[in-house]
């Protein structure tokens, strides 16, 4: 959805392949230190592994609660992974309807993921329980394995079709 706006091209696969790998190896390294201070037992445990590394951090007694910038962190990187996934639900709504003004239906779509998340879940437990358990049937297999081989087999055809003529 959101490919067909850049200029460039060509530096998306790049660009993509640069923060992949950054990130894992981010993560590689958050995890270490995560294991290092915690132990296994508690990383494993711990909803927010990082925050309670962060937690323990004192320097001094100077450099203390450094967790508000985690937390502001999180809050951040939240928000502006939700505008992204909003802003692509609303342009490919638009697009899947024939919408021409994509704006109209930013309201209409907001209120609709506001009222279908707070009916599926209203706490953090409740939401991990529902993503990893409750609904893992029905909309991660849908959107993970049958979905895709649809439009695999889809293209497929056309393809074939396209080669015939």
């Amino acid at each position: 959805m959101i490919f067909p706006y850049l200029e460039n091209l060509k530096k998306v696969k790049v660009v993509g392949l640069c923060a992949l790998g950054l990130s894992g190896i981010n993560l590689a390294i958050i995890m270490i230190m995560n294991v290092s201070v915690l132990g296994i037992t508690l990383t494993s445990r711990s909803l927010f592994p990082l925050l309670s590394t962060i937690q323990t951090i004192q320097v001094a007694d100077f450099l203390e609660r450094l967790d508000v910038f985690f937390m502001m962190a999180l809050v951040i990187n939240g928000f502006f992974k939700i505008m992204i996934y909003f802003y692509a639900a609303v342009i490919g709504t638009a697009t899947l309807f024939k919408i021409k003004f994509s704006s109209e239906l930013s309201s209409t779509l907001g209120i609709v993921v506001l009222f279908v998340s707070m009916i599926l879940a209203s706490n953090i437990q409740e939401h991990i329980y529902e993503g990893t358990k409750g609904l893992l049937m029905s909309i991660h297999l849908c959107f993970q394995i049958v979905i895709p081989v649809l439009l695999l087999i889809i293209a497929f055809l056309k393809n074939n079709k396209h080669a015939r003529m």
